[in-house]
């Protein structure tokens, strides 16, 4: 089943977000408000088909997605194309952009119906990668489509970017978010 979607993590990912907004006029200064790092329209998608890609998430206007679907090559194959499904495309620029920066991550089945997603970081305290972990879990369940039949999460792993992978049964971890972990 395709599956796709954001959320945001309790307790962010740990890591500071670079966020690219592709806007005019008011909403331009509204994203420079919010805090974005890289704020244009013409002028920044030129800078991305040179080359520029030191970015994280970019936002888009509705009316300028023109500008931006013509990036679709460049940014497309690195996952950063804004996608009205995720909120990446919207009017609401400050939120946008205040949610990017506080820790909402995008998430989706790869060819092989796996989740690949980042929950924090290793120096985080147990309890803060609990509430992450609990939060993507219950997302996942929420977001299962209605003609999946069967068991629906048949395993977890854990692994820091250059380390061993540590599998987890999900159906020991349910509801643990505020409870010490079922041996």
């Amino acid at each position: 089943e395709q599956l796709r979607g954001t959320i945001a993590l309790p307790n962010g990912l740990g890591k500071d977000v670079k966020v690219a907004v592709f806007a005019q006029g008011d909403k331009m200064q509204e994203a420079i408000d919010a805090g974005a790092d890289h704020v244009g329209a013409d002028d920044l998608a030129r800078q991305i088909e040179e080359g520029f890609d030191d970015f994280d998430v970019a936002i888009a206007t509705p009316d300028l997605m023109p500008v931006v679907g013509r990036l679709g090559r460049i940014l497309g194959p690195s996952g950063k194309m804004p996608n009205p499904k995720v909120g990446t495309v919207t009017m609401d620029v400050k939120k946008a952009v205040e949610e990017s920066k506080a820790g909402k991550v995008e998430y989706r089945t790869d060819r092989t119906a796996i989740v690949h997603l980042v929950i924090g970081k290793k120096d985080f305290e147990d309890p803060a990668l609990l509430e992450n972990y609990a939060a993507v879990i219950d997302e996942l369940i929420r977001a299962k489509p209605s003609a999946a039949k069967g068991r629906y999460i048949r395993s977890v792993m854990f692994a820091s970017t250059m380390g061993p992978g540590i599998k987890v049964d999900p159906s020991q971890t349910r509801d643990i978010a505020g409870e010490p972990v079922a041996a």
